[in-house]
């Protein structure tokens, strides 16, 4: 199911629609049919454009981030847990460190929550992918560089099994039921704080929202390069895309 899931993305975000569309092109030209394969292949040139470009995709993230407030964690409350959801780390048993993308920023806030006396837990989420079970989970990854920044062992507790946001509800609830965590600061990229508050809320905790790993300011730069195809603009216009359609998949199984 995971690795469905992950297929089904690939092929609804905006390059996997260009390139299908592409493809039909080709095979409408290879056919003689001249007007299909131009009209297909400037669409497709249109549609990858349009993602593309950074006016796009920072207004995309604008509509996600503008619901949480960029705060110092001295103005969070106090709560009986930290979760810090997975997604910053990669990893391979040849390497001595996990590799870390820029969803770091979420371990860098749990930890300065934690340092700022918000709480005395700090709940790491993730695990491997299914393919590679023998391989350093999100988690692990996640305590060694938390253990680096300075926040002891005893503070941290594991959920090495969730895998998607939603597995949160199987997997994480137990873990903080058990514990008696019930009052909790959810720390997470602000694009992928609506997905999942919702989904914590649904399983009945109290959640109090810490956005971080922020994308959009809040007085972007306009210049004629906003409306330039840019790499990382897609990339990002993706990233949104991925939120929404998991939102709305997720409201479909009852999970938000």
């Amino acid at each position: 199911m995971y690795d469905i899931t992950k297929l089904f993305s690939l092929l609804v975000y905006p390059l996997g629609i260009t390139v299908f569309l592409g493809l039909v092109a080709l095979l409408a030209g290879a056919r003689g049919d001249r007007v299909w394969a131009f009209a297909l292949g400037a669409l497709a040139l249109v549609w990858l454009w349009a993602w593309s470009m950074p006016v796009t995709s920072e207004r995309l993230r604008i509509g996600l981030e503008a619901h949480y407030p960029n705060l110092r964690v001295e103005q969070a409350p106090e709560a009986d847990a930290i979760v810090v959801l997975g997604g910053a780390f990669s990893t391979n048993e040849a390497w001595p460190y996990p590799n870390a993308s820029g969803s770091i920023d979420r371990y860098w806030h749990g930890a300065r929550l934690y340092h700022a006396g918000r709480a005395d837990r700090i709940v790491l989420t993730g695990g491997g992918t299914p393919n590679r079970p023998d391989k350093l989970t999100e988690a692990e990854a996640g305590a060694i560089f938390l253990a680096d920044l300075g926040v002891p062992p005893s503070a941290i507790v594991l959920d090495t099994a969730s895998r998607t946001t939603r597995d949160h509800t199987d997997y994480l609830e137990p873990i903080l039921r058990e514990r008696g965590l019930e009052r909790l600061l959810l720390v997470t990229s602000a694009t992928h704080m609506r997905r999942s508050e919702a989904v914590f809320r649904r399983a009945g905790f109290d959640v109090v929202p810490v956005a971080t790993d922020f994308s959009v300011g809040p007085d972007p730069v306009k210049g004629p390069r906003w409306y330039l195809p840019s790499v990382g603009a897609l990339g990002a216009s993706t990233a949104v895309i991925h939120e929404y359609l998991g939102y709305w998949f997720y409201r479909l199984l009852g999970k938000v």
